[in-house]
């Protein structure tokens, strides 16, 4: 019981801060998600150097992740500034790579190799984040923040994981198939199933309440995309920690383990959902 308030607590916190600071500006928006992007890097190279022979730069690789948020939330306001950051980014990656010839490493390729897919893992989805809710009104000199989509986004996940628990629960006994037992004993497909159905109901009441955003085709084509991204960015994480032999990747968020355990699934579902929105 105390841990299960104890997870419902962290829970709120962080959907009460990820729910206002998106709502609120862009400004907010872009703080909360670079700072939740460089201290997931952070982690995961803490991961990496403990459980896979590696010794990231940690510090200097979580700032790159930040770097690159700000270059291109920056570019999505057009501001004149972006591409400064996009060239500092591009900077604190040569001196990883360089660094490595001053550093006490036995494996410098290991340190390039991980340092490079974190950007491209953790750090690129937060940055594209604004593609999904910024626009220029050129004719109008203005920028318009639309904050509705990457919420419902996040608001998808949450559902599809919640709802999926709960199926799975419920009915495992009835349909006991797995859905990728050599990485998730636990995930089962009708609970894959019964999140996605309550992802799809969330979708209508959202197309309800916004009207004049997508169609109700187009918000069901946004939440399955997400679904199953999302499902996938929770089996890769999954898969990783399997590897490495952990069970959570830290212990920062009580009841919820890590940055990487609980955004796992939007570091798949972002990328997915931008594609989607650019075929739209």
């Amino acid at each position: 019981m105390k841990n299960l308030v104890i997870r419902t607590l962290t829970g709120l916190i962080y959907v009460v801060l990820l729910t206002g600071c998106t709502i609120c500006s862009p400004v907010t928006a872009f703080f909360f998600f670079g700072l939740v992007a460089a201290a997931t890097l952070f982690e995961f190279g803490t991961v990496m150097n403990n459980h896979a022979a590696a010794s990231m730069p940690r510090a200097i690789n979580a700032l790159a992740g930040f770097i690159l948020v700000a270059a291109v939330w920056l570019f999505c306001i057009g501001s004149d500034t972006a591409p400064r950051m996009t060239a500092i980014w591009a900077f604190l990656l040569l001196y990883i790579m360089v660094s490595e010839l001053y550093r006490d490493s036995q494996d410098s390729i290991r340190n390039w190799s991980l340092s490079l897919a974190s950007q491209l893992y953790v750090a690129l989805p937060f940055a594209l984040l604004p593609l999904l809710s910024i626009n220029i009104d050129a004719a109008a000199d203005r920028m318009a923040y639309t904050w509705i989509y990457p919420l419902s986004l996040f608001i998808f996940l949450w559902v599809n994981d919640t709802f999926a628990y709960l199926s799975g629960l419920t009915l495992h006994g009835f349909f006991p198939w797995k859905l990728f037992p050599s990485v998730s004993p636990k995930k089962t497909w009708v609970g894959s199933i019964g999140g996605c159905v309550f992802t799809l109901l969330a979708a209508v009441v959202v197309w309800h309440f916004q009207p004049g955003t997508l169609s109700l085709l187009q918000w069901l084509g946004f939440a399955t995309v997400v679904v199953v991204s999302g499902t996938f960015g929770d089996l890769v994480e999954s898969h990783m920690k399997r590897q490495l032999g952990i069970k959570d990747s830290s212990h920062i968020l009580p009841g919820h383990g890590g940055l990487l355990d609980r955004f796992d699934s939007c570091l798949l579902a972002i990328p997915a959902v931008t594609v989607y929105f650019i075929l739209l």
